[in-house]
């Protein structure tokens, strides 16, 4: 069976490591076709990339048993000249966190979208909240496949944290983790609630806030050295996530999380007994009461451990490999 998979973006954000493991899953039973629709011209200019990468979906052609869509190649899926099955994943339908001036075009196609979406084969989510969220829409087909993780990635001696909190010179005080410095991910407004503290407040990835946080730009095992040097980790996100990949992977290294709990990461922060904090006017305190209390951060971080580790790499591909055998 031939599988096209398409993309506008590899950057290594949560939906586009979900999507490249799920191909990666699928490689050893089926032929997997990455099809890449990456603006070329106009990568740098902010406005211009979108509709750089719908020209080149517009213009797709060929044959596959199976086509794996996102939000944009689906607005695209009736002008191209593809032929065969339709998947589209979604891992959130929920652009708030665009920038303000583009939020009106999305809206409009948001509703081409959603009319495209009724003629697929298969709508994928990736938590309970958007499956419902489909199905209470009227659509038909909507499975639900979870993240998946190679538990051992997380497991770390004692004395590689040490070294880690010492080469980044992070040894002294707690570490509180705000996430990946994005706006949507509400890095400024936690920055905000917790910068009186005394503590290393950090975050992670491209530098796209300007705060006065502690910030890397790490290697995939050195930013989960740094969630297990964390004492909390904040995954305060403004829009409704699909799922929350920091959240989840926080809780494999045992670390307790304070999370907005938006869309999917409700579930999965309910799910691991972790604390929901719907508004940052409330998250010092939360911040605090972990600080101060070693014995409530310990069972914290075995709750969340207990719930994230049972989410594998074998469940995940197994799921993959039965949709897409359902699909055809």
């Amino acid at each position: 069976m031939n599988i096209g998979w398409i993309e506008i973006s590899l950057k290594k954000y949560g939906g586009v490591i979900y999507n490249q493991e799920a191909r990666e899953a699928l490689a050893d039973d089926f032929n997997v076709e990455l099809v890449v629709a990456e603006p070329r011209y106009f990568s740098k200019i902010r406005y211009l990339r979108i509709p750089e990468s719908l020209f080149y979906l517009r213009r797709l052609s060929g044959q596959k048993d199976i086509w794996v869509r996102d939000f944009y190649s689906t607005l695209t899926m009736p002008l191209d000249k593809t032929s065969g099955k339709n998947i589209v994943v979604i891992h959130h339908d929920d652009f708030s966190g665009f920038p303000f001036l583009v939020r009106p075009i999305f809206k409009i196609a948001q509703k081409f979208f959603y009319r495209n979406l009724k003629k697929a084969d298969g709508i994928i989510t990736v938590s309970e909240y958007w499956r419902k969220y489909f199905v209470d829409k009227g659509y038909r087909n909507v499975y639900k496949i979870y993240n998946g993780f190679n538990v051992e990635d997380f497991i770390f001696s004692d004395q590689e944290i040490l070294d880690f909190k010492s080469k980044y010179n992070l040894s002294d005080k707690p570490i509180v983790y705000l996430g990946n410095c994005q706006k949507a991910k509400g890095v400024a407004e936690s920055y905000n609630a917790l910068k009186d503290l005394d503590v290393y407040l950090v975050t992670s990835g491209r530098k796209k806030v300007n705060v006065k946080t502690i910030n890397f730009d790490l290697s995939y095992r050195d930013y989960l050295r740094l969630l297990k040097a964390s004492d909390v980790v904040i995954t305060m996100s403004k829009f409704r996530e699909g799922w929350c990949r920091t959240a989840h992977e926080a809780m494999l290294c045992e670390v307790p999380v304070i999370g907005s709990g938006r869309g999917g990461m409700q579930e999965l922060l309910e799910g691991g007994k972790q604390i929901i904090c719907p508004e940052f006017k409330n998250l010092s305190k939360e911040v605090e009461d972990l600080l101060g209390n070693e014995r409530k951060r310990k069972v914290t971080g075995e709750n969340g451990y207990a719930y994230a580790k049972d989410f594998t790499k074998d469940k995940f591909k197994e799921d993959w490999i039965n949709l897409i055998k359902k699909i055809k």
